[in-house]
């Protein structure tokens, strides 16, 4: 197992954990996903592992190549799925495979981390992320198309200060890596914590 396919191995076993001491109100609660509660944007963290090439060529075709309705018909899928049931695919799923394996399973480990923090930040429940992950995502999120942070963070240097991290050139942007990577993932909550000549050139680029 390569370094970054076990750190989100290790991410996906911590966002388990993390579901297992929410509440049923909770799990209906509103996350950063506006238009997705706890358990569709969890049901969404498990949809795509068990697709093979063939399946996920029919959803994107039948989503008119358009990523957003991939990833709610994902969601739709299987609508009455348990909070068990759901943590359960994910204890079995700990090993990226499938898409989210891609990249070496940075995939998986972006994902996961930034969707356990859509759910985190609105329920009031901050965690500390290892460094290690937040270094391996920041990174990565930066080229990633499907969050549009490239768009968001093009010609600006991005620093995170609790890292020792920081990338790009052009007007800086600082804070602690955490909402530095939820920002640039199109987060604006995040916003409000981080400084520097070019965060108001972030902000403005938020709908991009």
């Amino acid at each position: 197992m390569n370094a970054v396919a076990r750190l989100a191995r290790e991410e996906r076993a911590d966002f388990a954990t993390f579901l297992r001491t929410l509440t049923p109100a909770q799990w209906n609660a509103p996350t950063l996903c506006s238009e997705w509660t706890v358990r569709e944007v969890v049901a969404h963290v498990v949809d795509y592992d068990h697709l093979g090439l063939r399946d996920l060529l029919g959803q994107a075709v039948r989503a008119g190549l358009r990523l957003d309705r991939m990833n709610a018909l994902g969601v739709a899928r299987e609508p009455d799925r348990t909070p068990d049931e759901l943590i359960a695919r994910i204890e079995e799923r700990l090993q990226p495979r499938g898409l989210t394996a891609a990249f070496g399973g940075r995939v998986a480990l972006l994902d996961g981390l930034v969707h356990q923090q859509d759910i985190r930040r609105p329920l009031g429940l901050p965690r500390e992320i290892p460094p290690e992950r937040l270094r391996h995502a920041l990174a990565f999120a930066r080229f990633a198309p499907p969050i549009k942070a490239y768009r968001r963070a093009r010609g600006l240097r991005l620093v995170a200060t609790d890292l020792g991290w920081s990338a790009g050139s052009g007007p800086e942007v600082r804070g602690h890596g955490e909402p530095l990577l939820l920002a640039i993932a199109g987060r604006s909550p995040a916003l409000g914590e981080l400084s520097g000549p070019g965060a108001a050139i972030l902000a403005a680029r938020m709908d991009d």
